[in-house]
């Protein structure tokens, strides 16, 4: 089965999504959309997803787009076990995983933060202050939603798709050197993650070429 996966190798998005095909052990081919470009804003890709977004995967001949939308696919197809069987376990992991992928990606979004250096004078710090803000703001809000637990990750010794979400979310967090001081939860999640395989082998460093 040819497997196709139309990504920007610092997207979070389809950081996500690279996750949840390595956990799936799902071989895949990467076509790279170059975002700094403007490629997503090509005829061709607006074919692809009218959004003019990445990531968008091609699975047997099935095309999705939305991070989310495609990784719970691979879930429920791949038996992934990303969403906990009881249904208020199952709703923290969604809780955790909105605020990330909903409430704080999307107006750190490039296409946003550009949209807003555009109505001011300076760009920096405005950019800076910006990113600095959002990002930190979901984070700490995971840190209240997130439990307990002995395991390494959000919910336990699984990964969860809550666990999909902070990884990268994390990664952008060092990019723009956000304090880890007050999160330590996402912050131990995040060493876990790193240790992972299917994590490691989907940072933007690993796939950038």
């Amino acid at each position: 089965m040819d497997v196709v996966l139309w990504d920007y190798w610092r997207s979070s998005a389809s950081y996500r999504v690279r996750i949840a095909l390595n956990l799936a052990g799902i071989a895949y081919r990467t076509v790279p959309v170059d975002l700094l470009a403007g490629e997503q804003g090509s005829a061709a890709h607006s074919v692809r997803n009218p959004q003019g977004f990445v990531p968008v995967l091609d699975i047997g001949g099935l095309r999705l787009t939305q991070s989310l939308a495609i990784i719970e696919y691979l879930n429920e197809t791949q038996g992934l076990g990303l969403l906990p069987g009881d249904a208020a376990t199952r709703a923290l992991v969604r809780q955790i995983s909105y605020v990330i992928a909903m409430d704080t990606h999307p107006i750190c979004n490039p296409s946003v933060v550009e949209q807003v250096i555009a109505l001011v004078v300076q760009a920096e710090p405005v950019r800076t202050d910006w990113m600095r803000h959002f990002i930190l703001r979901g984070l700490r809000a995971c840190e209240a939603l997130l439990p307990e637990t002995d395991g390494y990750f959000s919910i336990g010794a699984h990964p969860s798709l809550a666990d999909i979400c902070i990884a990268p979310q994390l990664y952008n967090a060092g990019r723009w050197l956000v304090p880890f001081d007050d999160i330590p939860k996402p912050t131990r999640i995040g060493a876990a993650c790193a240790a992972h395989p299917a994590f490691s082998a989907a940072i933007p460093e690993a796939v950038k070429d």
